[in-house]
């Protein structure tokens, strides 16, 4: 499905020295598809919902942050155009490349500052990491409230703390540096095989014997890397998929039920609509409209 992109430049949101601005956002439908030329990072403080991304659709919950480099397109949106209920929150910690030159000063690892460049230069996709210890909230509410009310010092402050959060993702995503076998690394390859192979039954004890992980140590990583059980999970990608379907395609939903794992038509259409808040035809109708 084609799609309008607009395009924000940073200094409609940044209009002080200060290079950066954070912003607190009930998501709903008026925000277009967009790109932008400073680097976010968008956290989900409460509620559910989906972010679109380039041509992917993934289900948001609290906790998970996302870091959208120059150039890549995309928009939150809420489960339903009702916001009064459970309202999807998102706050966007955003920064030109001017602040690039600040934190340099700040970040001494090659390997981070090498990474924040790659996030402004565009040679960098998006990523998604989960706030396993509340630590991405902490720092992007204080840099909420610095932004909101500055006073002595906030420019050095909101410096240091998007240093913070910086070092804070990259740990959190890429764990620590030289360290060439990893358990994200391992858990990686653990949820690119559910990803190709959502069309077949998946259990748990199935990954366990691929990962060489026992059941309970490998649910125990679903929770810390992902904030959901393996059976959420599982549902929350199907669902991702089926969107996605929906969108694009023309197939009937019983043919995107199947390919997304689902024999019984009626157990997908109940766990779509749990997750998504509405049926697989409304979903397809609102996209469409």
């Amino acid at each position: 499905m084609n799609r309008s992109v607009q395009f924000f430049k940073s200094e409609y949101f940044v209009q002080n020295n200060v290079h950066l601005h954070v912003n607190r956002f009930v998501e709903d439908f008026s925000v277009p598809f967009h790109t932008h030329d400073f680097i976010e990072y968008c956290y989900v403080a409460e509620g559910k919902g989906f972010h679109h991304i380039e041509s992917e659709t993934f289900p948001v919950h609290k906790g998970q942050l996302f870091a959208i480099p120059v150039g890549v397109s995309h928009v939150f949106r809420p489960t339903s155009p009702n916001t009064s209920g459970d309202p999807l929150i998102v706050y966007n910690c955003l920064f030109d490349t001017q602040m690039m030159e600040h934190l340099s000063l700040l970040l001494h690892d090659s390997p981070i500052r090498e990474h924040l460049s790659s996030l402004a230069d565009g040679t960098s996709t998006y990523f998604t990491t989960f706030d396993s210890d509340y630590s991405f909230e902490n720092i992007i509410m204080k840099l909420y409230r610095e932004v909101s009310a500055p006073c002595m010092g906030s420019t050095t402050m909101l410096q240091i703390l998007l240093a913070q959060l910086v070092i804070a993702v990259y740990r959190q995503k890429f764990g620590e540096i030289d360290k060439p076998t990893t358990e994200t690394a391992d858990f990686s390859r653990v949820l690119q095989y559910m990803e190709n192979h959502l069309y077949e039954p998946i259990t748990l004890s199935d990954l366990a014997s691929l990962s060489q992980w026992s059941r309970r140590h490998l649910q125990r990583i679903f929770l810390r890397h992902t904030g959901q059980t393996f059976g959420s999970y599982l549902q929350n990608c199907r669902v991702q998929r089926s969107c996605a379907l929906l969108r694009d395609s023309d197939y009937k939903i019983t043919v995107i039920a199947e390919q997304v794992g689902y024999r019984d038509i009626d157990s997908f259409n109940r766990i779509f609509k749990k997750i998504v808040g509405q049926s697989p035809s409304g979903y397809r109708k609102l996209y469409r409209s």
